[in-house]
């Protein structure tokens, strides 16, 4: 089954051309890497398919249903810089934001709700930190918090924007190890990359992205030295057969 099916998806931003006719279908159980140059498209990607911008044309399914009616199985985690972080709130009710689906806007968490948000703090290292303002952790320790109210809400599927920006390397040690769980689990997880050199390390399908798809696929079959220059408009140097470390923003 698809995880994820999305057809011929056009997108314009400031009223220019900003994705057109995507179209792809992620597996149940994987981790698809969305990989391109700056600009490319792959943050709008995943806002537009979340209907968090609107779209030109196309459609989004998930699970063979309209995504209007599956957000509570979505897991979404921004990018950092898209985050209020001087908010006046804790580790822990952040975490709780990601039970909203389940417990009901206005309504308090109750023990129960409590006990999973901090079981999903200790998954991440943070359980020390859940009376802690978010204001006062570090960009690492942010990022954790936000994977746990992204895995507080039990989703079947996650979309990750840029979740290894400006993180250190145990945090992007355990955002790995945590996206490896969810897969093991049947999850599937989406996530924005820019990092060439790990590619072939963290996904097992990429999209490789320039405002509409050079290719998609195994992560073996697609990510090669033709599809990448023809994505990022370049030539590309390789280090052993895998990319050197040329990056790309979203």
């Amino acid at each position: 089954m698809y995880a994820l099916t999305v057809k011929d998806i056009s997108v314009t931003y400031d009223k220019q051309l900003a994705l057109e006719n995507v179209s792809f279908a992620v597996p149940e159980g994987s981790i698809t890497g969305i990989i391109g140059p700056n600009g490319a498209g792959k943050s709008t990607l995943i806002k537009s398919i979340l209907q968090l911008l609107p779209t030109l044309s196309g459609k989004v399914e998930v699970f063979n249903k309209p995504i209007r009616v599956q957000k509570k199985i979505i897991g979404y985690v921004p990018q950092r810089s898209e985050v209020d972080w001087d908010f006046p709130t804790n580790a822990l009710d952040v975490v709780l934001m990601g039970r909203y689906n389940h417990i009901g806007l206005f309504k308090r968490a109750n023990k129960k709700e409590i006990v999973w948000a901090k079981h999903c703090l200790e998954r991440v290292g943070m359980q020390a930190y859940a009376s802690r303002q978010i204001s006062q952790l570090s960009g690492g320790q942010q990022q954790r918090v936000f994977l746990a109210r992204a895995m507080a809400q039990d989703a079947k599927i996650y979309f990750m924007d840029e979740p290894f920006a400006g993180v250190d390397a145990s945090t992007e040690k355990a955002i790995i190890q945590l996206m490896k769980e969810w897969k093991e689990e049947g999850k599937t997880v989406l996530v924005v990359h820019h990092d060439l050199q790990t590619v072939n390390d963290y996904f097992d399908h990429v999209l490789l992205l320039n405002k509409t798809p050079i290719a998609y696929g195994e992560t073996n079959r697609v990510f090669t030295l033709d599809n990448l220059e023809e994505a990022y408009g370049g030539k590309i140097a390789f280090l052993q057969k895998e990319p050197t470390a040329v990056k790309g923003s979203t």
